[in-house]
């Protein structure tokens, strides 16, 4: 279940979260050009904490798009470093987690407490989050936006503190890999996708979904 799975990833995050690593690594440059450690630490805990943000608000009247119908509206994808999407993204990370790591962990700690609850009994209804633009989602795509995030990021901080990246459940990884796969298809198409999964002789060079 989606729900199930979510929360597992966030949980996931949060222990990578209290690594002492990252507390030690708190102040310096992260893997992702731009970013500190402490403001990706702050990226990574939001996409639990907006969650819990998103579900506090009124039910969205916007446009409810399909899940890669949200990704042919970001802004961010194909966007330039010091494009303004990307700037407000690393300033929102830094802002998440200006108290410190401490405080980060607590943070997110009950955000996941209270989402457990909150998730068990709440009907599906649509959901956005008003940096997106004027459009809305699923309660269940938007956690699998979510899902990725965590998985990505978690990936781009463990390599930033030089600890081993978090091993998800495979039910969170195979909805991950799906929605990057299918990304991946609409950016690069078919053929490339199928080759780099099964021709090495004949991969593209990439077929990064971003």
């Amino acid at each position: 279940m989606v729900r199930d799975d979510f929360l597992a990833a966030a949980r996931s995050a949060a222990g990578l979260l209290r690594a002492p690593e990252v507390a030690a690594a708190w102040p310096g440059p992260s893997a992702l050009a731009g970013f500190s450690v402490s403001g990706l630490a702050g990226h990574l805990a939001y996409q639990v904490l907006g969650v819990r943000q998103a579900l506090a608000a009124p039910v969205p009247e916007e446009e409810t798009v399909t899940l890669l119908g949200h990704y042919e509206r970001v802004e961010w994808i194909g966007s330039a470093h010091e494009d303004p999407v990307n700037v407000r993204i690393r300033d929102g990370g830094e802002q998440v987690a200006a108290d410190g790591p401490q405080a980060l962990v607590a943070a997110l700690d009950a955000a996941v407490a209270e989402l457990a609850g909150t998730l068990a009994t709440l009907p599906e209804r649509a959901v956005r989050i008003p940096l997106w633009g004027p459009w809305s989602l699923s309660l269940s795509d938007f956690l699998v936006t979510r899902m990725m995030e965590l998985a990505v990021h978690s990936d781009d901080l463990a390599v930033s503190v030089g600890v081993p990246t978090p091993v998800l459940p495979d039910e969170v990884m195979e909805t991950v890999l799906d929605l990057l796969a299918r990304l991946a298809v609409r950016r690069h198409g078919q053929v490339g996708v199928l080759r780099a999964l099964s021709r090495a002789e004949r991969a593209p060079g990439s077929i990064a979904a971003f």
